[in-house]
C-alpha cells in the first residue's frame, strides 16, 4: 500500500524507482553530446576572438616600441646635457649610456625592442636634426612603414 494515497502497490514498481533514483545518483559524467556541443562552442569562440588577440598584442608592442624609443631619445639628450660639448660623435651608440658610475640605463635589455633585435641610434638624424633612436619593428629590416622612429607619429 503506497502511504499518501492508500492504493496498493507492486512490489516490481517500488523496485523500478529505487534503482532509477539510484541511477540518477550514479550518473555524475557529461554525455558525449555534451561533451562535443562544449568543444564546439570553445573553437567558435577561439575563431572569433583569435584574430582579435593577434592585432591586439601587435599594437601593444608597437606602442611599447614607440614609448621606449623617446625614452632613450631623452636619455640621449641628458648624456648630451651632461656629459658632451653639445654633440654626438660618429661613433656614438646606446651602450654608452649603460657605462659608468651612475649609468643613464640600468639594465642592457633596456635597448632591445619588443621584437628581440637592438634599438639602433643614428647620426645624424634622418627624422630628427641631432639624431634617430629607431627600431626596425617587427619584420626586422630597414625601410618600410613598421619603422619606429623617436619624434615620429
Amino acid at each position: 500500500m503506497d502511504r499518501i494515497t492508500s492504493t496498493p502497490v507492486s512490489w516490481k514498481t517500488s523496485m523500478t524507482r529505487t534503482r532509477r533514483s539510484k541511477n540518477r545518483e550514479i550518473r555524475r559524467g557529461f554525455s558525449l553530446l555534451e561533451v562535443i556541443i562544449a568543444v564546439t562552442i570553445i573553437a567558435l569562440l577561439a575563431t572569433l576572438l583569435l584574430p582579435n588577440l593577434t592585432r591586439f598584442l601587435r599594437s601593444a608592442k608597437a606602442d611599447k616600441a614607440k614609448a621606449e624609443v623617446n625614452s632613450l631619445a631623452n636619455q640621449v639628450r641628458l648624456y648630451i646635457a651632461t656629459e658632451t660639448t653639445g654633440d654626438l660623435s660618429d661613433d656614438f651608440t646606446l651602450d654608452v649610456l649603460l657605462e659608468g658610475d651612475d649609468p643613464y640605463l640600468n639594465n642592457p635589455s633596456e635597448l632591445i625592442d619588443p621584437w628581440e633585435s637592438p634599438y639602433l641610434i643614428i647620426i645624424p638624424g634622418d627624422k630628427n636634426r641631432d639624431f634617430d633612436v629607431m627600431s626596425y619593428g617587427p619584420d626586422g629590416q630597414s625601410g618600410g612603414d613598421d619603422d619606429i622612429v623617436n619624434g615620429k607619429d
